[in-house]
C-alpha cells in the first residue's frame, strides 16, 4: 500500500474541494496517483447522482448577470435540495464561477453552457462533483441570454428570482434596471399584448366566457364580456402595459416614451426558484 502523506491529501483537497477522509480514501485506492483519485472522487459524485435521481431540487439559486459592455447577459438557475446547500459559500462561490464563464464564453444553450470546459472537465462534471461533496442531488435546470443594444440584470435579495432584459438602444443603466425590476415584481408573460401566444389568448376567451356564464349573462354577450376580460389580462400581464411599478400613474410604456420615444424592449426573461 502507497505511503500517503498528510500534504497529498491537503493537495487533493485544495484540487478538489472534496474532504479530507475522502481524499485520503481515494489516494489509497489509487496508490498515489494524483488523477486517477480525482477520477475515483469523480465517479463517487456520479455514483451519489445515481442514488439521489429522485429526489428532488428545488431549492438553489437564480443568477443573472451582464458582460461590462453591456451587450450580453445571462440568467441561469442551479437547483439543489436544500436551502442550506444553497448557501454554502461553496455552493454561491460555483454559481459564480459558472457565471463567469457564461460571461466570458457567451453560450446560446444550456447544452452549451454544460459542455464549456473548466480545467479539462465540463461544466456537466463538475456539477456532478459537486454532487459527491455535498450529496445533494443538483442540476443546472434553466439558461437563458440576451442579446442586444443594451442589457440589464436584476438580482432579487435572496438570490431566488432574477431577470434579464434587452433593449433597441444604449440608455442610462438605471432605464434597463428600472425595467428588470418590474419584470421581477410583476412577471410579464409578454412584452406587448401582439407577443402573447395565441394559445393563452385562446384560454384566456374560453375562461372569460365561462365566468360570464356562471354570473348569468345572456349568450349573445359572452364573446364580448370576455374580449373586456382579455383587454385586462394584456394590461396586467405585458409589461408595456403593465402600471409601472415605479409610479403607477403611468404605464411601463409612457415611461419609456418619456425617455426616448424610439426606446424599445427587445427581449425579458425571468427565473425563479419554486415557479
Amino acid at each position: 500500500m502507497a505511503n500517503i502523506t498528510a500534504a497529498e491529501v491537503n493537495k487533493l483537497r485544495k484540487a478538489t474541494g472534496a474532504g479530507m477522509m475522502d481524499c485520503k480514501r481515494a489516494l489509497v485506492e489509487s496508490e498515489g496517483d494524483f488523477e486517477k483519485a480525482i477520477d475515483i472522487l469523480r465517479k463517487k459524485g456520479q455514483k451519489v447522482a445515481s442514488k439521489r435521481a429522485d429526489k428532488e431540487a428545488n431549492e438553489g439559486i437564480v443568477m443573472a448577470k451582464a458582460t461590462g459592455d453591456n451587450k450580453y447577459a445571462a440568467l441561469f438557475m442551479l437547483n439543489c435540495e436544500t436551502d442550506f446547500v444553497a448557501k454554502n459559500d461553496e455552493f454561491v462561490g460555483f454559481a459564480n464561477k459558472l457565471m463567469e464563464l457564461a460571461l466570458d464564453n457567451k453560450p446560446t444553450s444550456l447544452d452549451a453552457f454544460r459542455a464549456i470546459d473548466i480545467d479539462g472537465r465540463n461544466v456537466a462534471e463538475h456539477i456532478t462533483e459537486m454532487v459527491g461533496k455535498t450529496g445533494e442531488k443538483m442540476d443546472m435546470a434553466h439558461y437563458e441570454f440576451i442579446e442586444a443594444a443594451q442589457v440589464a440584470a436584476y438580482n432579487h435579495q435572496g438570490n431566488r428570482l432574477a431577470t434579464i432584459v434587452g433593449l433597441s438602444k444604449e440608455v442610462d443603466a438605471e432605464v434597463g434596471r428600472q425595467l428588470a425590476m418590474q419584470v421581477a415584481a410583476m412577471n410579464p408573460v409578454a412584452i406587448d399584448k401582439d407577443d402573447v401566444a395565441q394559445e393563452i389568448i385562446d384560454k384566456e376567451i374560453e375562461i372569460g366566457k365561462e365566468q360570464a356564464k356562471q354570473e348569468g349573462k345572456r349568450e349573445d354577450l359572452l364573446e364580448k364580456i370576455a374580449m373586456g376580460k382579455l383587454n385586462k389580462f394584456f394590461k396586467d400581464n405585458t409589461l408595456l402595459n403593465q402600471d409601472f411599478v415605479r409610479d403607477s400613474k403611468m404605464t411601463v410604456k409612457q415611461y419609456l416614451n418619456g425617455i426616448d420615444k424610439d426606446l424599445k424592449v427587445t427581449s425579458i426573461k425571468r427565473l425563479m426558484l419554486g415557479a
